[in-house]
């Protein structure tokens, strides 16, 4: 059953303005599914991973974009970069727009081709996994930003169980109970070896790059410390953040920038990682069933880290900037989980895994205040709370179901 994704109504949006649409994204996350399902009625659909279709656009790109199979979407064009250029060629000689539809996996390939040929000519979307709105067909198509929240707009819904998602996954198959969550990733993380990580380097020990994953994996939702990750994998600091690089490209971890600005040094510099699917981060480490994470030691972290991945594909599935979703950390190590930058409001977000919540969980909010030509927003602290309610002036706690 075809699940409805947010960002439908984005592409829609974006193949009226852009004369070329490119979707990237990891790997099974549905981007195929939901193009053909959008556009199969009107659009040519012609895939790379099809040796016939690759040859074509290799060796004779101008035949592959022929006029006659206008409009088309090309899946994982990062496999034939002369297409970018021809792609160029032929939109320019049109009126219409989103004529052609690009999709890839690897963002470094396809931004390094959409640079060099499509500047100002293309719109650009991510796609993630599936968001808990989509699960729960809640679709509202907006980002998220705290507000006051009533206990109307929040209702949980039953017979849910928020551990058995964060260790399920957010991939469309997976919604499919009869897949078997171990088999799916065991197969997932061989197809990412062999297919995007040997594209992107020279990969000479895959086991290394095996155990490096697993490394991100459990420092997940942490400051990213590439020495530490170096040091456990045996391997030296300059890999380690190339191969940060190759997890960034093709879609599996987001690296978060801390909030700064020019007039505020004592703020720290240092990201933080978060892998963006909870399912795979539980597979790489080991933590094979709910109640497993529920009752682990990292459990905190991977409720952060599901957390923080909700916010983003709301973003994401808006077309907004991730940047507007950065971390607070300063010289006297206080923290704020997110930091919502809207316009020149800052919206301050602590990540709970408990039920109640206490006044001093939020404390350090107030490090916002004073931040030249910024103001502070409401705020939230996201828990495991079934109903919101109030912690401090302008902050409330709300169920993690209302992200």
């Amino acid at each position: 059953m075809y699940i409805s994704r947010e960002i439908e109504s984005k592409i829609s949006s974006y193949l009226k303005q852009f004369k070329v649409v490119l979707l990237t994204g990891a790997r099974q996350t549905g981007k195929t599914t939901l193009l053909k399902h959008l556009l199969s009625d009107r659009y040519e659909y012609a895939t790379l991973d099809d040796m016939n279709n690759l040859d074509l656009a290799v060796s004779d790109p101008k035949a592959f974009l022929g006029a006659g199979r206008l409009p088309i979407i090309v899946d994982e064009v990062q496999q034939a970069p002369d297409l970018f250029r021809q792609t160029k060629l032929v939109v320019d000689a049109l009126d219409e727009y989103g004529a052609v539809v690009l999709t890839g996996s690897q963002t470094y390939q396809l931004m390094q081709g959409v640079s060099e040929s499509l500047a100002g000519r293309v719109g650009i979307l991510e796609m993630s996994g599936l968001s808990l709105r989509e699960i729960l067909g809640r679709s509202t198509g907006e980002r998220y930003v705290p507000r006051l929240l009533s206990k109307k707009d929040l209702k949980q819904p039953e017979d849910r169980d928020i551990w058995s998602h964060i260790q399920r996954g957010s991939m469309p198959e997976l919604q499919r109970s009869e897949v078997d969550w171990y088999d799916y990733y065991s197969s997932y993380v061989k197809s990412y070896l062999e297919r995007d990580v040997r594209q992107l380097v020279n990969l000479k020990n895959e086991r290394k790059f095996y155990s490096f994953m697993v490394a991100a994996a459990a420092r997940t939702g942490q400051l990213l410390n590439a020495s530490d990750i170096a040091n456990t994998v045996d391997v030296d600091v300059k890999t380690v953040q190339g191969w940060i690089s190759v997890l960034q490209a093709s879609g599996i971890i987001h690296v978060m920038q801390p909030f700064w600005t020019n007039t505020t040094k004592r703020l720290a510099k240092t990201p933080k990682i978060f892998f963006m699917d909870t399912g795979l981060a539980c597979h790489l480490t080991g933590w094979n069933t709910p109640d497993q994470l529920r009752l682990g030691a990292v459990s905190g972290h991977m409720f952060e880290t599901f957390a923080v991945s909700e916010v983003l594909k709301s973003y994401m599935n808006a077309g907004r900037d991730l940047r507007e979703v950065s971390f607070y950390r300063d010289s006297q190590k206080r923290e704020i989980d997110l930091v919502i930058q809207d316009g020149r409001t800052l919206h301050p977000v602590e990540i709970k895994a408990g039920v109640q919540v206490r006044k001093d969980a939020v404390k350090h909010f107030s490090c916002l205040e004073g931040m030249a030509d910024y103001e502070v927003g409401f705020g939230h602290v996201i828990c495991q709370t079934p109903e919101p309610y109030i912690v401090a002036r302008d902050v409330q706690a709300i169920p993690v179901w209302a992200i």
